[in-house]
């Protein structure tokens, strides 16, 4: 288990603070992120393309948070989502991806990936999972992978729920390269036991410390919810009885049907017979004909001549 400073403890309560509040400002579309984000805090978009969460001073929070809430209705119900960033190569406490009940009441079960790049040197470059809890359950740390969270170089992160399986994992990578086939850090849990279908919202938070002027920027943020129980309904039954009109509609398509189909048995028929024909015809007639013998030249003629003695003839008259 991983103790975060009490700085990035309060980046969790504002997050939780915020993420549970109705706001009254308005949506932002931005073309590399989920449809739909809003915008808390100190977070800003930039030249139209990217957001900060926080600005370079202390004391500055944001979040960025999807404006309509998930629903883990099912046990098969899966999440996926990813999304670039740069740390600025100052002190700072990171940011985090936060889920969380769409409630207040029920503001203990959170989940939150923690990207921890603190001023601490026992502390930065850390990637946690916190359960309800600033205390992570789960971490890796970030130079074990080659890459350092505060260099100021973009770097992607995966974060991925499979229903199926219980499984939370965390990839992270530099921008451009390939998802990793190895997760980073996992860490057992069951969102449908957790939320049990309630409303829950996901999003992106950073908070500076008194003495943190450390600046996060999101150059893009994707979220996919799957439910496997749901890939075989997928096109609604229709409710309403059979009309006329419904069966005016549907009688051109049997009559062509039943023409395909007939076509189909006439033309099988026709080869069958034939088929019968040519195999069987020619042993019938090796029966019904008179062979001719193979060699010709063995039929001989013969002429026979009869001769008459005409003495013989001249006696008997």
């Amino acid at each position: 288990m991983v103790a975060f400073s009490f700085s990035f403890s309060f980046s969790i309560l504002f997050s939780l603070i915020l993420i549970t509040q109705s706001s009254s400002s308005s949506s932002t579309h931005l073309s590399n992120f989920h449809p739909d984000i809003q915008l808390s805090g100190d977070a800003h978009v930039v030249a139209a393309t990217h957001v900060r969460l926080t600005r370079a001073a202390p004391s500055s929070s944001g979040l960025l948070r999807g404006l309509h809430p998930l629903a883990f209705s099912s046990p098969a119900t899966s999440l996926s989502t990813d999304f670039s960033f740069a740390v600025s190569p100052v002190p700072g406490d990171g940011f985090l991806l936060i889920l969380a009940p769409a409630a207040a009441g029920n503001v203990s079960d959170f989940v939150a990936v923690e990207f921890h790049a603190s001023s601490d040197e026992n502390k930065r470059n850390q990637v946690g999972i916190d359960v309800g809890s600033r205390v992570s359950v789960a971490g890796a740390n970030v130079p074990d992978v080659n890459l350092v969270l505060n260099s100021g170089e973009k770097l992607k992160a995966w974060v991925d729920y499979e229903g199926s399986s219980k499984a939370l994992e965390v990839r992270l990578s530099k921008l451009g390269e390939e998802k990793p086939g190895k997760p980073m850090v996992s860490h057992w849990i069951d969102f449908f036991e957790m939320w049990g279908g309630d409303p829950v919202f996901a999003g992106i938070s950073s908070s500076n410390g008194p003495h943190s002027a450390q600046v996060v920027t999101v150059y893009s943020w994707r979220l996919t919810l799957r439910d496997a129980s749901k890939g075989l309904h997928s096109m609604p039954a229709d409710p309403r009885p059979p009309s006329q009109d419904d069966h005016r509609m549907f009688c051109p398509l049997t009559l062509l049907a039943g023409l395909i189909f007939g076509t189909g048995c006439v033309a099988l028929f026709t080869f069958v017979v034939l088929f019968t024909w040519v195999i069987f015809l020619p042993g019938r007639q090796d029966h019904s004909l008179v062979k001719i013998p193979d060699h010709p030249h063995d039929i001989r003629y013969q002429r026979i001549d009869v001769a008459v003695d005409k003495n013989a003839q001249h006696d008997e008259t």
